[in-house]
């Protein structure tokens, strides 16, 4: 089996077609999808697809570009809705300096929120890191010492120092089909040791379809190339990256297995 932990199923692009995406990616030997929120108003609905299907659970956040539109959006807010029984993550949130859609100052305050939300509920923090690398690691740093949270850092892009923080605050990261892209070099070679007992794949869907898909809607089915070109950089078979992959997220998102 393997696991789809990051993907967006209720964007454009997937929720027009939602069933055969399903079951396209069921097909592929996709057990399991984590259906992400990035924005309030896409709660009910994200959560609406995981109580419809079995095999999908969600999460509440706020992504970083949603920052400014979320004011109002507090560790109190997350930890209400994350009581839902299909709530199995809080994000994604984090720090966006690339494009800079929301304030600085409003993403950071927004991303500890959060990780307020994950202490409390026990449920792990979905991070979203780009050009923004040393203030993650150093809210990271600050909020670990106030006390522990479990998480994941999703479509891991950033550099190898980087993997090195968020592996020594416990922290999984997940790979997604960037790393089949050919000037990705940089990537593969953290994502070749990322040690086995801390390695998730995800699609990231819509958005960032692999080798072979490249120029097309992405789908979490398709996240079975990403992991046969995982395994493969790994230098293991296919069926033993998807069992080390899909323990993991049963580990880290522990309410999903209860």
């Amino acid at each position: 089996m393997l696991i789809d932990s990051h993907c967006h199923l209720n964007y454009k692009g997937l929720v027009e077609d939602q069933a055969g995406v399903l079951d396209r990616a069921r097909a592929a030997g996709v057990g399991l999808m984590l259906n992400i929120s990035t924005r309030e108003r896409e709660w009910d609905d994200i959560i609406a697809t995981a109580e419809q299907a079995a095999d999908v659970w969600a999460t509440v956040g706020i992504h970083p570009h949603e920052a400014d539109q979320h004011p109002d959006i507090d560790t109190a807010k997350l930890v209400a809705r994350a009581t839902h029984p299909r709530v199995v993550g809080i994000g994604e949130t984090g720090l966006d300096y690339y494009y800079d859609h929301s304030d600085r100052a409003q993403q950071q305050s927004s991303f500890r929120a959060h990780i307020a939300a994950s202490r409390e509920t026990g449920l792990p923090l979905i991070v979203h890191t780009r050009d923004a690398e040393d203030d993650t690691a150093t809210i990271l740093r600050e909020e670990m010492a106030n006390g522990a949270f479990p998480g994941v850092i999703h479509c891991f892009t950033a550099s190898d120092a980087f993997a090195d923080v968020a592996l020594d605050l416990g922290f999984y990261i997940s790979i997604s089909g960037i790393v089949t892209f050919k000037n990705a070099r940089d990537l593969q070679a953290t994502a070749a040791r990322v040690p086995a007992d801390r390695l998730l794949v995800e699609t990231d869907s819509p958005f960032l379809a692999p080798v072979p898909h490249r120029g097309k809607p992405c789908e979490p089915g398709y996240v079975a190339d990403t992991a046969r070109f995982l395994a493969n950089l790994r230098g293991v078979d296919a069926e033993t990256l998807a069992r080390q992959t899909s323990e993991n997220f049963l580990r880290l998102f522990s309410k999903v297995r209860a």
